[in-house]
């Protein structure tokens, strides 16, 4: 791999290092698995890398990777997730700290959000970034229409996990 990449990606990482952060948080429960999959996460992104070929934005490439990587990750130890070593890098970030205070406000819809099957997460996860269809249909493979009538069941499926009631 050529060394002349590794500035580039380190640049586009930190750019989008939220991204992968959030989608940590959706498919982990708890800090130190949050911070293996960063870490997992992180390593596909870097092998990936030199095949990034710049036909769509780096943030929907990364998405991408990013969910791939969780949804595989997850499916196959149901929240145990092995980590690899690296070849010995260095870390590629300085890690920022993830306050998860800050994101207290969210439990309820975080909770309700982890019901979903690993489809409606991620579709649920880009709405919330304000990405549009178009992006959303590109990063998970959908149409749009799809996409569209995805979302909107799954706005239904919400307001009944965070209302049962419907009070």
């Amino acid at each position: 791999m050529s060394e002349n990449l590794e500035p580039s990606f380190v640049k586009q990482l930190q750019q989008n290092q939220n991204i992968i952060h959030k989608i940590c948080r959706l498919y982990t429960s708890g800090e130190d698995a949050h911070k293996d999959l960063f870490q997992e996460i992180t390593i596909q992104l870097w092998k990936a890398f030199p095949k990034f070929r710049g036909e769509s934005k780096f943030s929907t490439w990364a998405y991408r990777v990013a969910l791939n990587t969780a949804i595989t990750l997850y499916r196959k130890s149901k929240r145990d997730i092995a980590t690899v070593e690296y070849e010995g890098r260095q870390h590629f970030t300085h890690d920022i700290e993830y306050n998860y205070e800050e994101e207290e406000q969210l439990k309820l819809m975080y909770k309700a959000v982890y019901q979903l099957n690993d489809i409606e997460k991620a579709l649920v996860f880009m709405y919330l970034e304000d990405k549009d269809y178009t992006e959303i249909s590109e990063t998970l493979g959908i149409s749009e229409v799809n996409a569209r009538v995805k979302m909107n069941r799954i706005k239904g499926k919400l307001k009944k996990i965070l209302n049962p009631l419907g009070v």
